[in-house]
């Protein structure tokens, strides 16, 4: 084991800067292979012969009425078994994602994940080998 991984909370805040979201309150989840976001609105279509999606996020859990009118190139679309045994096709996006003092790029799934109390989930893939998590804490890279 590398001794030069950092250590994260269960709880953390990321910025998705090409989405022009910041702080964004994510559940650290090493059980979910995948990233994934809640968002509204997902529409596929085509930008300059690429196919990209547009979708609507409420980066403010308590504020439903701040929307942020997002559009990123389609990475793939795949099947994903959601953490209570359902199946869902799934939009996948590719984007930069800051954590502390790291940004990197990363998959994330887009879906529907208003029953949930965080908006976004910060899958093992997206890890990759940077992080060790100490499920003890929160907050531990962000503010």
């Amino acid at each position: 084991m590398s001794n030069t991984k950092k250590i994260i909370g269960r709880i953390e805040n990321v910025s998705l800067p090409d989405l022009a979201i910041e702080n964004l309150k994510v559940k650290v989840d090493t059980g979910a292979k995948t990233s994934s976001l809640h968002v509204d609105n997902i529409k596929q279509v085509k930008g300059k012969g690429k196919p990209r999606v547009t979708f609507d996020l409420h980066p403010e859990i308590h504020d439903v009425n701040h929307v942020v009118s997002c559009s990123a190139l389609l990475s793939d679309i795949r099947n994903v078994k959601s953490s209570n045994g359902k199946s869902e096709t799934r939009y996948v996006i590719k984007t930069p994602l800051t954590l502390g003092s790291d940004t990197w790029e990363v998959e994330i799934t887009l879906t529907n994940r208003a029953d949930m109390n965080y908006l976004m989930l910060f899958g093992c893939e997206a890890m990759e080998d940077r992080y060790l998590v100490d499920v003890s804490q929160s907050f531990v890279q962000s503010e």
